[in-house]
């Protein structure tokens, strides 16, 4: 057992901020309804919080990287192959929690970058080969400043991994970065969201954009942005989410929306289920869920057609347990 507030102040040194505003929200009388079902692997990464957690196109399969296990911050990599969780023994990057990665698919490579180590924000970006399962530290001469709870995801225009945001320690970033192969290029968009970290960041394949939602922030983050590869658009759906940080997100092909599951909204963890029309918000009817949690893996593994979810921490226990979503 961790003690939560410990966690999210050592972790990230931030403290939650919400605007006096509430939050747009509605529940949908005709969601549709979809459910969880708890995995039984024969192997399984041990409970954790605050792993980076992404699909490789390239092994077919889920990649998982580090975490925080309430004592040390882990610098473990481990597979999914559909079935059961696998550890390999590979040079990889130092431990570290709230990193992110994302598939370029131009390099056709994971790009990791960010994290915290219990010590520092981190600024060091590395890349992971589904080929030969080796992780490469990379040296760019520009990168995004060092930071906990970057937003990492694969642009919808040009296929390299972008980064927006995080915190340094001191302040909530808004910049947006590429990933060029070599180097990281500052963007410049018109528009920008509000400074933030650890928000629902995932590219929605059937609209060809990402969708930004939530996050910790010093102004508000209960807002919807899209990313089309040039500029940020501010989006004003008639439902949305309360307000939540540490949400995992991933596109699901079967639904054809960005969804998203769980998340923290300032002392309470969520177990709701939610996904992204393209213009609007819609809460999915889930009977049977994952407990409520924050800071979990979440990702689509497209060889083996599952929406899955592994890990996080719920009020204070740290979880280690994976779930798909079925029945749509």
């Amino acid at each position: 057992m961790i003690n939560r507030a410990q966690v999210i102040s050592t972790l990230l040194a931030v403290v939650v901020t919400f605007a006096a505003a509430s939050p747009v929200f509605a529940p949908n009388a005709e969601a549709q309804s979809v459910n969880w079902k708890k995995l039984s692997p024969k192997k399984s990464p041990s409970p954790r919080a605050y792993p980076a957690m992404a699909y490789d196109p390239v092994s077919k399969k889920i990649v998982l990287f580090s975490g925080f296990d309430g004592s040390a911050y882990l610098k473990e990599t481990w597979t999914f192959d559909g079935s059961t969780w696998a550890r390999l023994n590979t040079v990889s990057p130092s431990g570290r929690a709230a990193a992110s990665m994302a598939f370029d698919r131009v390099t056709r490579k994971l790009v990791l970058f960010g994290g915290f180590d219990g010590k520092h924000d981190l600024g060091d970006t590395w890349l992971w080969d589904g080929a030969t399962s080796r992780w490469t530290q990379a040296h760019p001469k520009s990168s995004p400043t060092a930071v906990t709870g970057p937003m990492l995801f694969t642009d919808p225009k040009d296929g390299h991994a972008d980064e927006f945001g995080g915190f340094d320690g001191m302040f909530y970033q808004l910049t947006t970065w590429r990933w060029t192969g070599k180097n990281w290029t500052q963007l410049h968009p018109t528009n920008t969201p509000g400074a933030r970290s650890i928000a629902v960041a995932a590219l929605d394949n059937k609209r060809k954009n990402v969708v930004l939602f939530g996050g910790l922030g010093d102004v508000r983050t209960d807002n919807t942005w899209t990313w089309d590869g040039t500029d940020w658009t501010q989006q004003s759906p008639s439902m949305q989410p309360p307000t939540r940080y540490g949400a995992g997100s991933a596109f699901d092909p079967k639904l054809q929306m960005v969804t998203i599951f769980g998340g923290g909204a300032g002392g309470a963890d969520q177990n709701q289920t939610w996904a992204w029309t393209g213009t609007d918000w819609t809460q999915l009817n889930t009977p049977t869920s994952p407990s409520a949690r924050e800071s979990m893996g979440m990702a689509y593994d497209a060889a083996s057609g599952q929406l899955l979810v592994f890990g996080g921490l719920g009020g204070s226990t740290l979880l280690g347990d994976t779930w798909k979503l079925i029945g749509h």
